[in-house]
């Protein structure tokens, strides 16, 4: 690792840098993983008293206001040569934070649908401005050999503290947490982005070496190329998939004592400590392996984990599931997330990483999610059954295996033949 090697010789910016991002991803992440896609949910409906139907509406609309929020940001970083300003992306996260607080603090009061949604656009407003300024901060802070093994200590630091904490998935609980971890994050990052901590300075001058991510190397990947957007098409596959189960199955009182709501504190530790192995395996795979296998691996976690959620509901067993399910489950969670940190800021140069990861974030993780959740909550309302739920995710999970799969084969044949060719 880049960074040890830092480390030893006793160069601690590259190492605080590191951790700074670590911490800033993890903490967002975290921020969207509880009080954005389940805070909202308990808010609009056991608070405010809307429908389901109405809840995945308002889901639906955060998902695209961010979106658009996002490439907006993304592009103009882009444009202005902002990504390539630390100073400037450090105060752009400030003001997220700043607005962010303030909109956690509110969202206990929000009482009437009206509300709910006014909340949720500027809420969206907020976020999409902060996914792109927030990821690009890799190029300054994570040398490029590094990236998976960040990646991954972000993934499995958020997926730890979202399965440990908060006990109670509420609303006030919710914004509670986020309050007390915002105010001393927003002094930290303001501190930061003053202008007057000559850490900065040393950090602004590194994306020049850590810039240009792995895959663009010899020749960039481009924003309009099919590479680009073939990545985007599987990893908000992926996202999709995961929302649609994992909503259901935790709403599922079957499979509470097996989740995160488990009111066993043995069970939650063991789901924690196994994210953070899960995204440990990931980070090792991403920077040994090629971008298709860790996809197939992805998917195919999904196919096996989803089915097994199916055998079990289908043979309708009595007493708590095995840990084994939710294993599965949280195996296949860290892996794409570590994946999908690690993998724009390598897909893109100085000049790109702005829309990049706007595109990225935005559209394959934030749209499919929120879309995913609205499709999950509308479901339930339509009154769907579980096992019919599951089947679906499942046809889902192998379908994208099967084709990728598929793929990988075929373009391995054409190698061949153009080879022998040749």
């Amino acid at each position: 690792m880049k960074l040890l090697e830092y480390a030893a010789r006793r160069e601690w910016p590259p190492v605080v840098g590191a951790v700074l991002f670590v911490s800033l991803l993890a903490a967002g992440y975290y921020y969207n993983l509880t009080f954005v896609q389940l805070g909202l949910f308990d808010l609009g409906v056991n608070r405010v008293g809307m429908t389901h139907t109405a809840v995945s509406l308002g889901m639906a609309l955060l998902a695209l206001v961010a979106l658009c929020s996002a490439v907006g940001t993304g592009v103009a970083l882009d444009r202005t040569g902002w990504s390539r300003d630390l100073l400037v992306k450090l105060r752009l996260v400030l003001g997220v934070v700043l607005s962010q607080l303030v909109l956690t603090a509110a969202a206990p009061f929000v009482a009437t649908p009206t509300h709910f949604f006014a909340w949720i656009v500027v809420c969206a407003l907020s976020l999409g401005v902060g996914m792109p300024t927030t990821l690009s901060l890799t190029i300054d802070f994570v040398p490029v050999r590094d990236r998976g093994y960040v990646a991954a200590a972000a993934a499995g630091l958020s997926f730890f503290v979202a399965a440990i904490y908060p006990l109670e998935w509420s609303i006030e609980e919710f914004s509670l947490v986020m309050v007390a971890a915002m105010v001393p994050g927003a002094v930290v990052i303001g501190v930061l982005a003053s202008g007057r901590v000559g850490l900065v300075e040393t950090l602004a001058e590194q994306h020049a070496e850590f810039g240009v991510g792995r895959f663009c190397r010899p020749d960039p990947v481009r924003t309009r190329s099919l590479t680009f957007w073939t990545l985007v098409a599987l990893l908000f596959g992926v996202f999709f998939i995961d929302s649609l189960g994992f909503l259901r199955l935790v709403e599922t009182p079957t499979y509470i004592f097996t989740s995160w709501q488990s009111p066993d504190l043995r069970v939650r530790l063991f789901i924690a400590c196994a994210h953070v192995v899960g995204a440990g395996m990931a980070g090792v795979l991403y920077t040994a392996f090629d971008r298709r296998w860790l996809f197939l691996w992805v998917f195919g976690l999904f196919s096996f984990t989803h089915l097994l959620y199916t055998f079990d509901v289908r043979s309708a067993g009595t007493g708590e599931p095995p840990l084994l399910l939710p294993l599965f489950y949280v195996l296949a969670v860290s892996f794409y997330t570590t994946l999908n940190f690690a993998l724009w800021p390598d897909l893109s140069t100085p000049e790109t990483i702005g829309t990049h990861s706007a595109i990225g974030l935005g559209l394959a993780g934030f749209l499919a999610t929120f879309l995913s959740t609205g499709v999950a909550l509308y479901l339930r309302a339509l009154e769907v059954s579980l096992y019919d739920h599951l089947n679906v995710v499942n046809a889902l999970a192998l379908l994208l295996f099967v084709g990728l799969a598929v793929l990988l084969y075929v373009r391995r044949m054409i190698v061949i033949a153009r080879t022998e060719a040749a």
